[in-house]
């Protein structure tokens, strides 16, 4: 269960104050209703995913003993 700030206090703010995983968080819930965005959803979706990819992206290729291949946002 994602724990943290909602999008009404997250939209008041510039994506590179965002937490990685709250960037991850809505990433991933907006992705699953991308069909259903409207134009504002769509644009706010896309500068999520401009400001990961300006982070570098969501590093997770390989698993080890530790960690699997999925990014947890919680």
């Amino acid at each position: 269960m994602y724990v943290g700030r909602d999008m009404t206090e997250l939209s008041m703010m510039s994506k590179s104050d965002w937490k990685s995983s709250e960037l991850a968080f809505f990433h991933h819930s907006l992705q699953q209703i991308a069909p259903y965005l409207n134009s504002e959803g769509q644009t706010i979706h896309r500068e999520i995913i401009e400001e990961i990819e300006n982070r570098g992206g969501i590093n997770r290729q390989e698993a080890d003993y530790t960690h699997g291949t999925k990014t947890v946002y919680d």
